[in-house]
């Protein structure tokens, strides 16, 4: 008997949280992921850390740690001029799991999956996500961007305007979600693919602004918001009826990036660095992501989600700070930090070191301490904040905990890493390597 085409489906759902679908009421809601939501397969398991959507994503299709794929963060820094710049593909200079799934002949397709832009070749066809902007830079091979315009292919709700009208936010939603079905009708039909990933980032644009209208009843946008997650369920349905129509021998997993609640306040360690005499600025910042102000007085700096990084003499132009001087200057941040409270309640879980968060870590751009914050804190590093607790446009916020998973096989990973791991093991496994 001919042994069938091996084939993998991942399904991603971004920022979904184990604890939401597991609610009774919510498996109304959630009718097409019933079995899965109530399979023993199903689980919660960990982000990655900081617990980011291109940390972890990343994490996920390099099957490796940030201190092996190098993406920290929603940012960089340059440490000569003091610019920032938003994290992107270019910077991961590691193989993927496509790369190493080509390498022997195997073929991937993939929908819109973040910190994939400017897409890149790989033995398959690709449409990124998030950061995504240009929909030419976005896709792989080339001719699929005149395909997909034709079509009215949207990369990206506008969550800029979306976060003052919640209106517009859920109509963009529904009409990203129509972009996602559009391209699967597009990539899947033939089915000469060996891995498909399709990841829906609609789950943690609504949860950003609109989170406590779907845990309370009496929210006035609630009824609006669950009729999105309904339709959504139906989308994904959608997925797994052709799923189901596969032939064996065949996968399922499908997964978040990271946990998610409603949101206390976000909490700025720049503002925070600045009142405790820890940074310094030269200047009045232009802008929040404006490093060009730090001043060589300044000890350490924040950077999202919760990085801090030594103004180190020899790494950073204007950097003091002496190796003879870091293990103080970090002993005086971890424990200034570690009892920083907001209304009587502790804002820190923990506040890790370098070898702590990535244990064997080399990267330039591995921060010297990663706070972990309780849940409900969200942790930024904005240069034109003054005050440390604050609220801007969020409801709810990321966390480290609570992250789904579900895997047809019973594979029950730690990190995201793993599940990349588990990919390659899967079709190594099967002689297919």
């Amino acid at each position: 008997m001919v042994k069938g085409r091996e084939r993998v489906l991942v399904i991603g759902l971004d920022g979904l949280p184990y604890s939401l679908v597991k609610e009774p009421g919510q498996k109304k809601v959630f009718s097409h992921l019933k079995s899965i939501i109530d399979s023993p397969n199903s689980c919660a398991i960990c982000a990655e850390i900081p617990p980011l959507s291109p940390v972890n994503w990343t994490s996920f299709y390099t099957a490796q740690g940030p201190e092996v794929h190098g993406v920290f963060g929603f940012t960089c820094i340059d440490p000569a001029a003091y610019q920032i710049f938003i994290s992107n593909f270019s910077q991961v200079k590691v193989p993927t799991i496509f790369d190493r799934l080509g390498e022997k002949g195997l073929i991937s397709r993939v929908i819109n999956l973040p910190n994939t832009y400017p897409a890149r070749p790989i033995k398959g066809m690709l449409i990124s996500g998030f950061v995504a902007q240009d929909l030419k830079k976005a896709v792989f091979p080339p001719p699929l961007f005149g395909i997909l315009k034709n079509k009215g292919y949207k990369l990206e709700a506008d969550t800029i305007r979306g976060a003052k009208d919640f209106e517009l936010l859920l109509k963009e939603l529904r009409q990203t979600l129509s972009a996602r079905l559009m391209a699967l009708e597009l990539f899947w039909p033939d089915l000469a693919w060996d891995l498909f990933v399709i990841v829906f980032t609609e789950t943690d644009r609504l949860f950003h602004f609109l989170f406590p209208a779907l845990t309370e009843e009496n929210h006035p946008l609630h009824n609006e918001c669950i009729g999105l997650m309904r339709e959504l369920d139906r989308t994904v349905g959608l997925v797994l009826e052709r799923f189901d129509a596969l032939p064996e021998p065949k996968r399922l997993i499908i997964l978040a990036d990271h946990g998610f609640t409603t949101l206390k306040k976000e909490v700025d360690l720049n503002a925070w660095l600045v009142r405790a005499g820890f940074l310094h600025y030269s200047r009045k910042p232009e802008h929040e992501l404006d490093a060009g102000v730090i001043s060589e007085q300044s000890r350490a700096f924040a950077l999202d989600a919760g990085r801090i990084y030594l103004h180190r003499r020899g790494k950073f132009a204007r950097g003091k700070v002496t190796e003879t001087d870091a293990a103080k200057i970090l002993q005086d941040i971890k424990a200034g930090l570690m009892s920083l409270s907001c209304a009587g309640e502790k804002v820190m879980e923990a506040v890790l070191t370098k070898k702590e968060a990535y244990p064997g870590a080399t990267h330039p751009l591995a921060p010297d301490l990663l706070c972990l914050p309780r849940p409900g804190f969200d942790l930024k590093g904005k240069f034109d904040r003054q005050e440390i607790f604050g609220h801007f446009g969020r409801s709810g916020c990321h966390t480290v905990q609570d992250t789904f998973f579900f895997d047809s096989q019973g594979c029950k990973p730690l990190k995201l890493r793993e599940v990349g791991q588990e990919i390659l093991s899967y079709f190594e496994a099967r002689s297919l390597f």
